[in-house]
């Protein structure tokens, strides 16, 4: 995160015509020092997967992630792999910004596209293994849990784990590599000595081939794995609420994701509101609520996609309903339905404050709003702490950007999209 807020504050910067390119260099000598060490102390193996431990999920998975394993072994993280795959292609652009000025850079910038190429194969490499987050037949990605005996399996729980790979993307100009011709005999020269790779990626992805308008887009739910996860995240008995995008899957309400060993019980099951468990102090709860923060950067991520896949690229939503919408359309459902935690509904109420009723009807609270920390699963009333306007204030953005932006604005590439609002913005427009 602190990559792409390092890029996002500085193209916006840079629109405003004060781009500080000093301030962008610096901050990526210290990304690159974060990034050697979670290289180095994450995957100790060197498999190119992650066990980031705790990664601000609190309760989300079977067991405590930050603390040691009760069975022995490692995890392998596929929400924590995720987000080193959405670090390189980060750092990729903040690199290639950089090479214009020293062309130093583009080595650089070749690195961390080849550190996205394996960390992508590795989520899912050639052939069928049990030891890898892709799970072909459900079409899901889980974590991973490795025994000290060298046996792995994957531990099944639908959750937000498996929806993370959909905010890596990022979308570039074609014609955007063959600026760069170092790049470009970095990348033949892996292709000769890791054909199997290329051929991998090439065959599932869209890496090698050209998108709308000739564009490329670097991503790791591309293709059928895209529309895989996309049919569980809007269905509405899955993930798919009235109010956003739940942590974890309705479906674990009737079908708990149960661990058996040494004669304990290790269980996971829907909870749309407060958690059940002592887990991280029992007061946060990642087992069904609603979350801003990573609603937010799966709209970014399908945002991403809009330009590359186009005007004809379209998913059924709600899956089941014979209803197919555009990836545009499919972002702007999540975000309206997001807003309508806050909005008055056809009585007068508003969902986040749910049965209190000072909050509701008194005219000197009801139009105060309070941005909680999550939000029930199934009704959209506000818990936790109610003064979270650092993450839940992402709302605010997410109607701007709608209001501003059609979907023939979404099909031009998002940098440009982005430097159109900043300009309106300064301008209070």
């Amino acid at each position: 995160m602190h990559a792409w807020a390092v890029l996002f504050l500085y193209n916006i910067e840079r629109e405003l015509g004060r781009a500080d390119l000093r301030f962008l260099e610096r901050s990526f000598q210290g990304l690159m020092l974060n990034f050697n060490w979670w290289v180095n102390r994450k995957d100790p193996e060197g498999r190119n997967v992650f066990a980031g431990g705790f990664l601000g999920l609190d309760n989300i998975g079977v067991f405590d992630r930050s603390s040691p394993l009760p069975t022995g072994g490692h995890l392998d993280q596929a929400d924590g792999t995720a987000w080193m795959a959405f670090y390189c292609l980060c750092m990729l652009q903040i690199a290639l910004i950089l090479t214009e000025y020293d062309e130093m850079y583009e080595d650089i910038a070749y690195r961390f596209l080849e550190h996205w190429v394996w960390i992508t194969y590795a989520m899912d490499r050639i052939g069928v293994h049990h030891d890898e987050m892709w799970d072909e037949a459900d079409g899901f990605f889980y974590d991973l849990l490795h025994f000290p005996n060298g046996d792995a399996t994957r531990l099944k729980i639908r959750s937000m784990v498996g929806l993370l790979p959909l905010c890596v993307a990022t979308v570039f100009e074609a014609g955007a590599v063959a600026q760069h011709p170092r790049m470009i005999e970095l990348l033949e020269l892996f292709k000769k000595r890791h054909p199997e790779v290329v051929d991998k990626l090439a065959a599932a992805s869209d890496i090698s081939s050209g998108g709308y308008m000739g564009r490329r887009l670097a991503a790791i739910a591309v293709k059928d794995k895209l529309r895989r996860i996309l049919a569980y995240l809007l269905d509405e008995n899955e993930f798919f609420s009235p109010y956003g995008i739940r942590s974890l899957s309705k479906y674990h309400k009737d079908h708990p994701f149960v661990f058996q060993l040494a004669g304990l019980e290790y269980k996971v099951e829907y909870l749309p509101a407060e958690s059940n468990t002592g887990m991280f102090g029992g007061n946060s709860n990642w087992r069904g609520p609603i979350w801003m923060p990573v609603n937010g950067l799966i709209i970014r991520g399908l945002m991403q996609m809009v330009p590359f896949y186009g005007p004809d690229y379209k998913v059924e939503c709600p899956t089941g309903s014979g209803k197919y919408l555009t990836l545009f359309e499919v972002a702007k459902e999540i975000a309206d339905r997001l807003a309508k935690i806050f909005l008055r509904d056809e009585n007068g109420r508003r969902p986040v404050y749910g049965g209190t009723k000072k909050f509701q009807e008194d005219p000197h609270w009801r139009d105060y709003i309070l941005f909680y920390e999550y939000f029930h699963g199934d009704n959209g009333a506000g818990l936790g702490a109610s003064h979270q306007t650092g993450w839940t204030g992402l709302i605010a953005r997410s109607l701007d950007l709608f209001a501003r932006v059609t979907e023939e604005d979404a099909l031009r590439m998002p940098t440009k999209v982005m430097a159109e609002m900043t300009r309106e913005q300064v301008a209070g427009s």
